[in-house]
């Protein structure tokens, strides 16, 4: 039988630290959430590896070192609150419940709310990823748990002024973790590094009339 702990303490090692992800909330959160737990029991060994991991409905897990690297970068503090697009089945809502922010996490696929559903300490809210949870905003934190080809004005909206955003988008072919605050003057992406996450649906980029 595979030994989960051990598993869990080489991700940290040789994943996380090369990485980047420097953040103690993080990496403690990370070193002890039972990743196993949040993909089909099939796929529990592969859980661990630094790869797309599938999970069901067409739908994947991102690897640990992007979801890790995401919120070093988003520099979270207990009891901000946090909009999850795209949670699947719950893996990074439960990592940040255990960092101690208040969760509230969106997911479109009704098979993977329902998984949702289990993780303790998180509201769950079923629906399309595009749209958030308004009803909620505004929040400290929006992180968009996978790759997106844009960011829709409609999210970046319920963010609080000062309130920070983390996806991974597409530019230019390629998949790139950017970050970005909110102010009284507008909204700004920045680049933080190339990245590998698993797509969510419901974001791609119209495409451009040509003649």
């Amino acid at each position: 039988m595979m030994d989960f702990s051990a598993a869990r303490r080489a991700m940290v090692d040789s994943q996380l630290r090369p990485q980047a992800v420097t953040d103690p909330l993080v990496v403690a959160a990370m070193a002890v959430v039972p990743r196993e737990r949040f993909v089909p029991e099939s796929a529990a060994a592969s859980a661990y590896i630094d790869r797309i991991v599938p999970i069901g409905g067409g739908r994947s897990m991102s690897p640990p070192a992007s979801l890790g690297r995401m919120l070093t970068e988003l520099q979270c503090r207990q009891g901000e609150r946090v909009l999850v697009i795209g949670a699947g089945t719950g893996y990074s809502a439960a990592v940040l419940a255990d960092m101690g922010l208040i969760v509230t996490a969106v997911e479109s696929d009704a098979a993977l709310a329902a998984r949702l559903g289990e993780v303790e300490g998180i509201e769950v809210v079923s629906g399309p990823l595009e749209q958030g949870a308004p009803d909620g905003a505004p929040y400290d934190i929006i992180l968009v748990d996978g790759q997106v080809e844009q960011l829709p004005d409609a999210l970046v909206e319920q963010l609080r002024i000062g309130g920070r955003i983390a996806a991974c988008i597409v530019e230019n072919g390629v998949p790139r973790l950017m970050t970005g605050t909110r102010s009284v003057h507008g909204f700004g992406l920045k680049s933080v590094a190339d990245a590998s996450m698993a797509p969510l649906p419901g974001f791609a980029r119209p495409h451009a009339f040509t003649f």
